[in-house]
């Protein structure tokens, strides 16, 4: 069959070897190949390898470099990817000729998190989309005249961020003159298995606290870590002890793993989960449903964010409780899917689960073949891309 054409995504699954995130690579890659493109995966940040085990950097990348095969080879892409080694300058998978070649011959580039820097050989390439899943953060950057920041996002010829809601009335963040599209987490909803019973337990996964990437705003410090809304909610489990809450997620330290516990929590070790790609799918698919917050910089800007691994939840036909970030202008809520802003509506959208889980997990299905699908997410990204 001939190709569309060739789609390089530039991201950091081997970088960040972590199930959620090698999902979010092969939804895009398997995405396009679903529309008829040529997929081929690059990455080439130059960042030193993060080994789960250690959890730490590392200096070496011999795990990293077998955790991307495993992902990419089984649905075909095992000759179609490259990883750089920047610590001893050598390329993996394609060599570094193929590499700088395949960006001149590429009809377009998706820089998926926004990943990379953008080079001199990168910008051969003669569309380069960059896709933000984390609004917010660079929208400010920018507008406060950051030069790093303008040289980053100026490299690339079209934008687009989960952020769905900025440039509302209702969104304060400044876009500064960039031309930001909505965009959403693709995914196929054909590659996760479809519910068969009703587990105990509402399930995440989760970083207990992120950091690096606060910023002032407005008068307002806006957080970029979860932790500040899981404890808000943390003592949701004990207002309804007959519901089981599972959170997989290290916590930084005994403290703190008391403090969750005693709110009613299970705590698992995400290692285990994060490690494998099928391990992960099983835990989702085993879960109840999920119930998670939001990071502080989505939901105070009301950005419309919504998470790649909350679409795999709907995928799965898992119900999903989140957040409230202006998503629901985008999608509907009451059915399959809820947001919250208070405990009394994170419960109700428990109790709504409760009396009628058969029917929430068909709608959270549903809404994923409607609204995430990634036929329809990536191929109207695309067109917006004039590809």
């Amino acid at each position: 069959m001939t190709k569309r054409g060739k789609i390089v995504v530039l991201h950091f699954a081997a970088q960040m070897p972590l199930a959620g995130v090698g999902w979010q690579a092969l939804h895009y890659l398997l995405g396009l190949e679903k529309l008829g493109y040529e997929a081929w995966y690059v990455e080439d940040s130059g960042a030193n390898p993060y080994d789960p085990r250690a959890n730490s950097v590392s200096m070496e990348c011999a795990y990293n470099l077998a955790y991307l095969r495993r992902m990419l080879e089984p649905y075909g892409l095992g000759s179609r990817w490259s990883y750089w080694d920047a610590i001893n300058d050598v390329h993996h998978g394609l060599p570094r000729a193929r590499v700088r070649g395949l960006f001149a011959e590429a009809d377009g580039l998706i820089n998926l998190c926004g990943a990379t820097r953008l080079r001199e050989e990168h910008l051969a390439c003669p569309v380069r989309i960059l896709v933000d899943t984390d609004p917010v953060y660079e929208q400010i950057k920018y507008a406060q005249a950051d030069p790093a920041a303008r040289g980053y996002v100026d490299a690339h010829t079209h934008f687009f961020s989960y952020g769905e809601n900025l440039g509302a009335a209702d969104c304060p963040v400044p876009l500064g003159g960039v031309p930001w599209r909505p965009t959403r987490p693709p995914v196929d909803p054909a590659l996760w298995p479809e519910p068969g019973d009703q587990p105990r337990c509402f399930t995440t996964v989760a970083t207990w606290e992120n950091k690096g990437k606060n910023i002032d705003f407005g008068g307002a410090r806006y957080i970029w870590s979860k932790h500040p809304n899981f404890l808000r909610f943390l003592d949701l489990p004990g207002r309804r002890p007959q519901t089981c809450f599972r959170m997989a997620v290290l916590t930084p330290d005994a403290g703190v793993e008391r403090q969750v516990a005693e709110a009613g929590w299970q705590i698992v070790d995400p290692r285990p989960i994060s490690a494998d790609l099928t391990r992960y799918q099983q835990f989702i698919a085993g879960s109840r449903g999920e119930f998670t917050v939001a990071k502080d910089i989505y939901v105070r800007p009301n950005s419309g964010w919504f998470s790649d691994r909350s679409a795999c939840y709907l995928a799965a036909g898992r119900p999903v409780v989140t957040m409230r970030t202006g998503f629901s202008k985008f999608y509907p809520v009451g059915r399959g899917l809820f947001e919250f802003a208070s405990h009394d509506e994170a419960l109700a959208g428990i109790d709504a689960i409760a009396g009628d889980y058969a029917a929430h997990s068909r709608a959270a299905r549903a809404l994923a073949a409607e609204y995430f699908d990634s036929s329809r997410v990536l191929g109207a990204l695309l067109a917006e891309a004039g590809l």
